[in-house]
């Protein structure tokens, strides 16, 4: 059943702008202190709910001179942009399972700036994230668990993942189109059996869309029509291979008057549309509707695309061949 309608004003949406974190994939997580900021002061200013900063990754398998900063997210750096963060709106970060070190890596809530922090897991790693997501809450922060490439998982470990965090501390539990696989109809599906899952436990359900057959907007629109409260958007776009839900798409939708696009726009015109003129490169192209229509990572669409490939028919044809 569809929660409100077109006119209403939900109270539960919760916009969330990735574009550093979900962005930094596309540039090595190299923004200038400025970029990210502008991009602070421009979220404030339209209403958005969270800000994602990047991730909080292990510096025992990564080294930081090899990466922005934002691949780490160190306190001391998120306070170079937000000071104590007055604002209204919250900072998260991303900890991926078996990529951080979360026992030695965050402090107390009470001693950072940080408020939200989004473990991300592959099905099978369920058990690990719910230890990662019991000690962060612990710590005093808000989670989610985002569960990837949930397009590739059985209905029979779905269900089982969802009975196993709805038992936990999780405060949103994440439907995440890793591959930008789903279409509209198998999102709304998905979302159900999420929703009813988690609103037994008092639990919300977040959704995170990826472009590759350029139904990010949709699919987020539809998923938030049947429930979902947290929505992931980045700016034009950009993310990993073919990018997100645009955030400006998201909040030119919304009827909540709290949301506005004015310096969404300004900040495009002054820092996006020079991103690409350096040659940053993600965002919609045949090589990810491919992969996308294959329910396939994107990773071979990645290197396609470094390469400056064209020549997408030997690319489909050696798709299907390892399909």
């Amino acid at each position: 059943m569809r929660k409100g309608n077109l006119m209403e004003v939900r109270d539960d949406i919760k916009v969330l702008d990735a574009t550093i974190r979900d962005g930094g994939l596309c540039n090595n997580f190299e923004f200038t202190d400025e970029f990210v900021t502008e991009l602070y002061k421009a979220n404030i200013k339209s209403g958005v709910d969270y800000m994602e900063f990047g991730y909080k990754a292990s510096k025992n398998l990564f080294r930081e001179s090899d990466f922005g900063k934002w691949k780490f997210c160190n306190e001391e750096d998120l306070r170079t942009i937000v000071g104590d963060n007055i604002s209204d709106m919250k900072i998260a970060v991303m900890a991926d399972v078996g990529r951080c070190d979360f026992k030695t890596d965050f402090l107390p809530k009470k001693e950072s700036v940080i408020d939200m922090v989004r473990v991300a897991c592959y099905i099978h790693q369920i058990p690990a994230a719910i230890e990662m997501i019991e000690y962060f809450h612990h710590l005093g922060y808000e989670t989610t668990c985002n569960i990837m490439a949930i397009s590739q998982a059985g209905s029979d470990q779905i269900q089982q993942a969802l009975e196993m965090l709805c038992d936990s501390c999780v405060d949103v539990i994440y439907l995440v189109d890793s591959y930008g696989s789903l279409y509209p109809e198998n999102a709304c599906e998905l979302t159900k059996i999420y929703i009813e899952a988690a609103e037994k436990a008092g639990k919300k359900v977040g959704f995170h869309a990826h472009n590759n057959q350029n139904l990010a907007f949709a699919n987020t629109i539809e998923t938030l029509s049947y429930g979902v409260s947290y929505l992931d958007t980045t700016i034009q776009g950009m993310g990993r291979g073919a990018g997100n839900c645009a955030t400006e798409l998201l909040l030119g939708f919304l009827r909540n008057p709290k949301y506005n696009l004015y310096s969404v726009l300004t900040f495009i015109e002054k820092y996006m549309l020079p991103l690409k003129e350096q040659g940053v490169v993600w965002g919609y192209d045949l090589q990810y509707m491919l992969t996308g229509q294959l329910n396939r990572h994107p990773r071979e669409a990645m290197d396609f695309t470094a390469e400056k490939r064209k020549d997408y028919c030997e690319f489909y044809k050696a798709l299907l061949d390892n399909f």
